[in-house]
């Protein structure tokens, strides 16, 4: 899974397992580590919750829990739906954008990082 982070705005980006993981109610998660102390590791997932509307998200002690609710997580299996786009009010902090889509196969040749990818749905079109 991988991670985005500008201004409030957050972008999860899920490979084609982690997607079929999820849909069997496992959570995918990642951490990545900033020093040798323990203490120094920010971690991140994403779980299906029947307790969610649509996306909620909890943050606590260095981890952030993206939630969706198993509605969503249906709808976003079809290979026609690309993502899961939400707007969270948190406050006095302003809004809270996420984006939660799938990852596509690069177009530039990079095997390597194509690996358990979507179809890119641009594949074989010229710009």
């Amino acid at each position: 899974m991988k991670l985005r982070i500008k201004g409030n705005s957050l972008r999860l980006r899920v490979t084609r397992s982690e997607l079929t993981r999820l849909s069997a109610g496992e959570t995918v998660e990642e951490a990545i580590h900033f020093a040798p102390e323990p203490t120094a590791v920010f971690r991140y997932a994403l779980v299906s919750s029947p307790e969610t509307d649509l996306v909620g998200i909890r943050y606590r002690d260095g981890e952030v829990t993206v939630a969706i609710a198993p509605e969503q997580m249906r709808a976003w299996r079809e290979e026609s739906q690309i993502g899961i786009y939400a707007t969270l009010h948190i406050g006095p902090a302003g809004p809270l954008e996420i984006a939660l889509e799938k990852d596509f196969a690069c177009l530039d040749g990079r095997d390597e990082d194509n690996r358990d990818t979507f179809a890119n749905p641009l594949e074989g079109k010229v710009c």
